[in-house]
């Protein structure tokens, strides 16, 4: 059975599943789907077009489904989908997506923390973590498994890929490929996300090789169609060489930088 406050303001048409939880002064506007075992907590607002998974937390002062910070947007109907077992901490902020990609997505079990915004189009895979304050401009793309830590900003239309981490107080101006930790300013490869790779189980065996292509890609002084063309070569079939390749050839407005000599700590890299 729901428990909803009736301190709360919930409009006739909105779409409530069951065993969800409301709290007084949570607001949620008619166009508003929430699933099953959701909480939605005391002064959160659930605007029209969000589409709610099931046992999603949203925390005092959220506010989902805004209109877009998009001088382009005209109105148009457009949603926020927000996957299951997905956490939105203190005043974040998800705003619905424009005609681009007509929607704003953060996928299942995410954690979004306090502070942290996600804008119009951003399409977030599964177990990301946003830390506090993060602030992701429009169409950012960012794969399963990411971590981008506190106070960190990527700009329009960058891609942040699956396994990767991003350090805090960051900047993203350039794609972050697969697995790889993204540190400095300007941002630079600051080795493989290991720790990360070890918590998702890879095996070591798995870790060396994407090690392995990376060294090819940023410490050996390729360029990187050179580089691309000696991974193929170099390594056979499998679906980490090739995340890494389709990543790095879909890239339109190109990867993050080699480390220069002063900034690189090979050893510690790998």
């Amino acid at each position: 059975m729901s428990k909803i406050s009736s301190l709360a303001h919930i409009h006739p048409d909105a779409k409530i599943g069951d065993n969800v939880t409301i709290d007084p002064f949570a607001v949620i506007n008619g166009e508003v789907s929430i699933g099953d075992g959701t909480h939605v907590m005391s002064h959160a607002v659930i605007m029209d077009g969000s589409i709610i998974g099931k046992k999603v937390s949203i925390y005092p002062g959220a506010v989902i489904g805004a209109t877009p910070q998009d001088l382009k947007f005209v109105g148009e109907k457009t949603t926020v989908e927000i996957g299951d077992g997905t956490t939105i901490r203190e005043c974040v902020t998800v705003n619905r997506g424009t005609k681009e990609k007509w929607k704003t997505v953060l996928g299942k079990n995410c954690l979004i923390m306090a502070y942290a915004h996600v804008a119009h189009d951003c399409v977030l895979g599964d177990n990301v973590i946003l830390g506090n304050a993060v602030q992701l401009a429009g169409h950012v793309e960012v794969g399963n498994f990411a971590i981008i830590s506190g106070l960190s900003g990527a700009v329009q239309f960058t891609r942040i890929g699956a396994h990767t981490y991003v350090a805090g107080h960051a900047v993203v101006r350039k794609d972050v490929p697969p697995y790889v930790k993204g540190a400095r300013e300007p941002m630079s490869f600051a080795g493989i996300n290991k720790v990360g790779l070890q918590r998702a189980k890879f095996s070591p065996e798995k870790i060396q090789e994407i090690a392995d292509i990376y060294k090819i890609l940023f410490i050996e002084k390729n360029i990187t169609s050179a580089a691309l063309e000696k991974i193929e070569g170099s390594f056979p079939f499998s679906p980490e060489r090739d995340t890494i390749l389709d990543f790095v050839k879909s890239s339109k407005i190109g990867i993050i930088k080699r480390p220069s000599k002063t900034e690189s700590d090979d050893d510690k890299a790998f």
